[in-house]
């Protein structure tokens, strides 16, 4: 007979079944550390070693503020709508109309609203669902890293590959599209690009999106843009991959409402450009959801009305960017502004003077929290940088100061070695 011990930790009988794209068998028997999971332990050790000392979040990928008030508002009336209570499946006009005339408004952009534009409940969903419209086994997704995975990981999930392009400071933070050998292009269905890019802050000129057009013409592959952080440019106009000449006729874009609308949580974003794209995603849409609520796209079509409010938001992380740059500056780092997004992509340093060594940023970032009570994520995937985000909690200009005067006093104390 066996002992209680020895039932609890024995297999349940599903265990088996696990589809092999999530481990199969072994699912749930990894000992590895998500990089995340790593950064919330640290910060629970530093916390509990130092519980007197104020931990100096850098860490965190999301904006700081609720959504403006005048958003709210609209929100809590449509609420109250019974016409709005039903199934929104691909989206209501409200929604589609506005997001035509922001793209008109900022980027000169003309989009049918009926036919090239279709609501996503977040912009992670369409990452999720745009494989599925053109992965078989076999093909190939073209990715930038670091960046985000979703893309990539349902990609494998339908039995394709994911080719890595390394984004690195010779090239500008740019994927040299010239290293990709013939065979992964003619497998190549997807190229996916996110600029303003996350984490590197990057920018990328108009002439990098004309080549992406000619080459995704000459090598038949649909071009999917992230256009999350756009409102976020610091360094001139925002640029849309969809203003690029022949753009529409590769491929879509896709816009979030949580970066560049403090709409973190609302779960709101579009899907834009080549119409009989956006009508595939929205045959898979149709089959993965049933549409975001209602009176929650209301309140996204009034937000995207009001320029005022990206306005603001993109004005008090330009000013957070330039203080955290400068500090970290006269601190022995070596970064400069970005052109866009609330994250500062840095090299990594060495170690410090007094002996520490760290062989990759995950080390540095480890070294950083314990020691310091100063928490950044780490991004070991094209040489080892760290990501610093300026969308700490603070209420005040003031309060931002004294951030950045703590700030400054624990890490020259540390006296990194770059």
């Amino acid at each position: 007979m066996s002992t209680a011990s020895e039932q609890q930790v024995a297999d349940p009988y599903f265990q088996e079944l696990f589809a092999d794209r999530i481990g199969g068998s072994q699912y749930g028997k990894s000992t590895e550390i998500y990089k995340f999971e790593k950064i919330k332990r640290a910060k629970r050790k530093a916390l509990e070693t130092h519980p007197d000392r104020q931990l100096l979040d850098f860490g965190i990928g999301e904006n700081d503020a609720m959504a403006d008030e005048s958003v709210r508002q609209v929100m809590a009336n449509e609420v109250n709508q019974p016409e709005n209570r039903g199934y929104a499946d691909n989206g209501v006009a409200e929604y589609k109309e506005a997001a035509a005339r922001f793209m008109k408004r900022h980027f000169d952009v003309s989009l049918n609203p009926a036919t090239q534009i279709n609501h996503c409940i977040g912009s992670k969903p369409a990452y999720a669902m745009l494989p599925a419209v053109f992965i078989n086994p076999g093909d190939v997704t073209l990715m930038t890293v670091p960046g985000y995975p979703v893309a990539g990981t349902h990609t494998r999930y339908y039995g394709g590959e994911v080719f890595r392009l390394p984004l690195l400071a010779e090239n500008d933070f740019l994927p040299d599209l010239d290293s990709i050998p013939d065979d992964i292009y003619r497998r190549a269905k997807l190229l996916v690009l996110n600029y303003p890019n996350s984490p590197t802050g990057r920018l990328a000129p108009p002439e990098f999106f004309e080549k992406v057009v000619a080459l995704a013409k000459e090598k038949q592959f649909v071009v999917v843009h992230d256009a999350a952080h756009i409102l976020l440019t610091f360094d001139g106009q925002p640029r849309s991959f969809l203003q690029t000449p022949g753009a529409m006729d590769v491929g879509v874009e896709v816009h979030s409402m949580s970066k560049g609308y403090d709409m973190i949580g609302w779960r709101m974003g579009f899907v834009a450009g080549h119409e009989r794209i956006v009508s595939a995603f929205a045959d898979v849409k149709d089959n993965s959801d049933s549409g975001q609520f209602i009176a929650t796209q209301k309140a996204a079509a009034a937000a995207l009305d009001d320029d005022s409010i990206p306005t603001r938001i993109n004005a008090k992380y330009r000013r957070r960017m330039e203080k955290l740059v400068a500090v970290l500056n006269e601190c022995g780092f070596e970064c400069e502004m970005p052109g866009g997004t609330y994250f500062l992509y840095t090299p990594s340093p060495k170690g410090t003077e007094s002996g520490e060594t760290f062989d990759k940023a995950e080390d540095a970032t480890r070294f950083l929290i314990e020691q310091l009570g100063i928490v950044t994520v780490p991004w070991d995937d094209a040489g080892a940088y760290l990501r610093f985000s300026v969308t700490y909690v603070a209420e005040s200009e003031a309060d931002e100061d004294a951030l950045m005067s703590e700030t400054k006093q624990r890490l020259l104390n540390a006296k990194f070695v770059s």
